[in-house]
């Protein structure tokens, strides 16, 4: 079930988030999640519309972030990977909030591909992030 996300979830989003880009985003050192886990503890969160998918049991098991048009974050709990979790989250934001444009890290293939497989298409690309790291974001919109 998809559900809208309470302040008090945040944490358990910021849990899921570490683990999900432990096992996503391979390219990023124990410093640069140490970098970003206190921005999305204490900013992303708060920027973005939340939902969360929750199992039987009402645990959350992965979540989405919107703004606008856009999705700003998309994360799964690794122990749910490949359960169709994400796609629900994705039709779900399209569907109910006509989200058509994201960013993704270049590195992280599985979720270009992912992204590719619902129609999202490259529309540009930055040779760092938001911060001048180097870490090349693709831009997409869904065609």
């Amino acid at each position: 079930m998809i559900t809208r996300v309470k302040e008090s979830e945040y944490k358990t989003l910021t849990t899921i988030w570490e683990d999900s880009v432990r096992a996503t985003h391979t390219f990023l050192s124990d410093a640069d999640i140490n970098f970003f886990k206190p921005k999305i503890m204490n900013e992303y969160l708060y920027a973005v519309k939340l939902f969360a998918y929750k199992d039987e049991a009402e645990n959350i098991c992965g979540f989405i972030g919107i703004d606008e048009n856009r999705v700003e974050m998309l994360f799964i709990h690794s122990k749910y990977f490949k359960k169709g979790i994400g796609k629900r989250l994705l039709e779900y934001a399209i569907k109910s909030y006509g989200i058509n444009e994201l960013d993704v890290n270049e590195q992280n293939e599985d979720a270009v591909a992912f992204y590719n497989h619902f129609g999202f298409k490259v529309i540009g690309r930055s040779q760092t992030d938001e911060f001048g790291k180097p870490f090349p974001l693709l831009h997409m919109e869904l065609k």
